[in-house]
């Protein structure tokens, strides 16, 4: 009986580190697709500095700001949740994780009210008032719309597996002695919101 216990608890061990060594290969090549266009922005900034500063104006510093403190809060809501489902507190975990899930979606839905109000100015790509804009200040935008963008479907996409961890863990499929997928779930959410903690001084502190 001895034997087949640790023989489970071996197999299990080996689930956990392909597991967890299948997302960091996966954060791993998100780490190469917005370093590159960390990359991308840094050169522009270089060649463009002044029209850069000129048009961070424009941004919005306290919905950024506002943003920010939402996802540091969404990434503690996130790390209690996985100690609170070790502990075998299924329902704080729940809770916590829900904690989660609305800090994205204020942070989706105070995007959503800035790039409206930048849209209701004409500011957006290819129109004809951005059109008017020196080729650095047209870049900062155009930067700003993509790398935003990208950022907020990984936020939506964060949310929407964080919903699904939640029935895991009211169902127990997620329990103290297998809460990888959570952890895992928890690697991406903190990884979404390091990125943002770079792009928040990129497009509003630079002014």
């Amino acid at each position: 009986m001895k034997e087949k216990d640790l023989e489970a608890r071996e197999i299990n061990s080996i689930d956990y580190m392909g597991k967890k060594m299948g997302m960091w290969f996966f954060l791993f090549t998100e780490l190469l697709f917005f370093g590159g266009m960390f990359l991308l922005y840094s050169v522009y900034r270089y060649r463009f500095p002044a029209d850069f500063h000129s048009a961070a104006k424009d941004e919005n510093l306290l919905i950024g700001a506002i943003n920010t403190a939402v996802l540091l809060t969404s990434s503690l809501s996130m790390a209690l949740s996985i100690s609170a489902v070790r502990r075998g507190n299924k329902k704080l975990s729940a809770l916590l994780q829900v904690i989660t899930i609305l800090c994205g979606i204020l942070f989706l839905v105070n995007k959503y009210f800035e790039w409206t109000a930048k849209i209701f100015k004409g500011i957006y790509p290819n129109s004809p008032v951005i059109m008017q804009y020196s080729k650095g200040q047209i870049l900062f935008f155009s930067l700003y719309y993509v790398m935003t963008g990208i950022h907020g479907l990984h936020v939506l996409i964060g949310t929407v597996v964080i919903s699904f961890m939640v029935v895991f863990t009211l169902r127990e499929v997620i329990t103290p002695a297998n809460f990888s997928k959570l952890e895992n779930t928890g690697l991406y959410w903190h990884f979404v919101d390091i990125v943002w903690i770079y792009l928040f001084p990129l497009f509003y502190l630079i002014t």
